[in-house]
């Protein structure tokens, strides 16, 4: 018997839009991440890339839809009505049926057109064998920069919406902050998206504890939402702009902050003068000192009742000292008293202090060679403490002494004066 195969033109009403490139072709938004495309797997040997009329495939597939060929012929035309498929292919919701000799998934994405990337979801698997009446469902990814209470990461999500995506990601959106509304759809682009969900904050202030659920990005925001108004210098326990975080405690810190004046004196220096008119030990003051004075301002912190350390603020000079000036004797001190000289001073010395001329006498108050009072040493003109001065000088002072007031001024052994 002999075959013929006959074909009758039909109008193709169900074809959808054209899918190549698909998601992949738009666009990125500046600082969203990108998906690499999934590699295209090797063929394997004896697929037919679309059908074994590869030539004439886009002209048959424009005139008749491959499901309404009637070709019930004998010989060559049973093998090809047996490799032909009906399958239904979804792309990320847009669903259409189509006639296919591929002979798995890869194939027909690859007939299609479809680009995958590594992220994308295709149900069944790539590779997986096709049958007449399968059905391929093809979700592309898009890149979701996701900000989740104070922390940034990137995810690829397949939902349409944000809160599709929210929900696949297990995020909780009851009383969180959105800065997209839930309904706002994902575009292959992808979204940059904040998130903070709700949270609950304790505010300690004025001796009262406020716990409060909020989905605020700062401790001094979650303060306000507490009624709770920071003044002058006013702070928190962390950072006023800090994230605040589940269950944490925040206490508010009232400041108040005073001023101190504290005068201090400044000692004076002292200018010692080298001067040869004066005999050697002797000191003169020409001009005392005088202490200056400064004045130190310091801040007076009370935290919540509690008075903190002084803080320096700052110090000012209000007078400044005057250096006391002293005249140092340097000339060598007369040794001879004119009616005094020939005295047995030594043996005055001796019995008197034992010839020590650093001696001094249990009370404190006569000292030297001759135990002599420091007001009757400064009457002879000596400066200072007699046991300070040199053994010439005491000698001098007390010759002096003698011819003022002769031997009784040593009551004791004043005799030995004259041997």
């Amino acid at each position: 018997m002999s075959s013929t195969l006959r074909f009758e033109t039909y109008e193709d009403t169900c074809r959808t839009p054209d899918v190549r490139g698909g998601p992949h072709e738009a666009e990125t938004v500046p600082g969203l991440p990108r998906q690499p495309v999934r590699p295209a797997p090797a063929r394997r040997s004896g697929h037919r890339r679309r059908g074994r009329y590869a030539g004439r495939a886009d002209g048959v597939r424009r005139l008749l839809p491959r499901a309404l060929v009637v070709a019930f012929l004998a010989g060559g035309t049973g093998a090809f009505v047996a490799g032909d498929k009906a399958v239904e292919l979804n792309v990320d919701g847009r669903t259409r049926t189509l006639h296919t000799f591929a002979d798995d998934v890869t194939g027909l994405l690859a007939e299609e057109g479809v680009v995958t990337g590594a992220h994308d979801v295709i149900t069944p698997a790539p590779g997986t064998a096709l049958g007449d009446g399968d059905a391929i469902e093809v979700r592309h990814a898009r890149p979701l920069v996701l900000t989740l209470d104070g922390r940034r990461r990137e995810v690829w999500t397949t939902a349409h919406t944000v809160e599709g995506a929210l929900r696949a990601l297990r995020v909780r959106v009851e009383g969180a902050y959105l800065s997209a509304a839930r309904s706002r759809r994902i575009g292959p682009e992808g979204l940059a998206l904040d998130v903070r969900t709700e949270r609950a904050v304790t505010v300690l202030a004025d001796g009262r504890a406020r716990t409060l659920r909020t989905n605020a990005a700062t401790v001094d925001e979650a303060v306000r939402q507490a009624g709770i108004t920071l003044r002058g210098q006013d702070t928190t326990s962390v950072a006023p702009g800090s994230f605040p975080r589940d269950g944490q405690t925040v206490a508010v810190l009232r400041i108040t902050d005073g001023r101190e004046v504290r005068d201090e004196l400044i000692p004076y220096a002292e200018e010692r003068v080298r001067d040869p008119a004066l005999t050697r030990g002797t000191e003169v003051v020409d001009r005392p000192g005088r202490p200056g004075l400064r004045r130190l301002t310091y801040v007076r912190r009370t935290v919540d009742g509690v008075r903190q350390k002084p803080r320096p603020l700052g110090s000012e000079v209000v007078r400044a000292p005057t250096p006391q000036r002293v005249r140092v004797g340097t000339g060598a001190p007369p040794v001879s008293v004119r009616g005094a000289d020939a005295l047995d001073w030594g043996a005055l010395a001796r019995c008197e202090s034992g010839g020590r001329p650093d001696a001094l006498d249990p009370s404190g108050t006569y000292g030297g060679l001759y135990r002599l009072d420091t007001p009757t040493w400064r009457g002879l003109g000596g400066s200072g403490r007699p046991e300070d001065a040199p053994p010439a000088e005491q000698t001098y002072r007390a010759r002096k002494l003698y011819v003022r007031s002769g031997a009784g001024a040593w009551p004791h052994c004043g005799r030995l004066l004259r041997g």
